[in-house]
C-alpha cells in the first residue's frame, strides 16, 4: 500500500486552497524563499523548482494586480499547495529520513496538474510583457 496516494493529495490539497484568502496571499509572498529553500534541499521537492518560482511569480503578479487572468481556485490551489509544502508537520512529517517530502511531492504534483493551463497561459503573458519592456525600455531588460 502507498504512503501518500492521489486521493489523500486531493484531500490536503482541498483542505489548504479552502482555507486561502485574499490576504494569506501577502503571508505566502513573504515567506517564498523559506519556501523556495527547503524546495532546493529537498530531493522530491527539487525536480519542482522550476515550476514553484513560476507558481509564486504568478500569485506575486496577481497579487500586485499586474495579472488577474486567473480563476481564484486556481490561485488558491497554488497557495494551498505552497503552504503546504512550508508545513512541517504535515500527512508525513518532514524530518522522516527518505519519505518526509512524498506527500509534498504529490500535494505539489497534483496542483500543477491541476493548474497547468492556467500556468502557461502566465508563463506566456509574462514573456510577451517582458519582451514589450524591453522592446520599449532596452535599459529596464531582464
Amino acid at each position: 500500500m502507498p504512503l501518500f496516494t492521489r486521493k489523500n493529495a486531493e484531500k490536503q490539497l482541498q483542505n489548504e486552497a479552502r482555507q486561502v484568502s485574499q490576504e494569506s496571499l501577502d503571508d505566502l509572498l513573504r515567506r517564498q524563499q523559506a519556501i523556495e529553500a527547503k524546495v532546493r534541499s529537498s530531493g522530491k521537492l527539487r525536480r519542482f523548482s522550476g515550476d514553484i518560482k513560476l507558481m509564486f511569480a504568478m500569485i506575486s503578479d496577481y497579487w500586485n494586480g499586474r495579472y488577474r487572468n486567473v480563476p481564484w481556485k486556481s490561485v488558491a490551489a497554488i497557495a494551498g499547495a505552497l503552504l503546504y509544502v512550508l508545513n512541517p508537520l504535515d500527512v508525513i512529517p518532514d524530518l522522516i529520513l527518505g519519505i518526509g517530502f512524498v506527500d509534498d511531492a504529490g500535494v505539489v504534483a497534483l496542483c500543477l496538474k491541476l493548474v497547468e493551463s492556467d500556468l502557461i497561459r502566465y508563463a506566456a503573458w509574462k514573456e510577451q510583457t517582458e519582451q514589450q519592456t524591453a522592446a520599449t525600455n532596452p535599459s529596464t531588460a531582464p
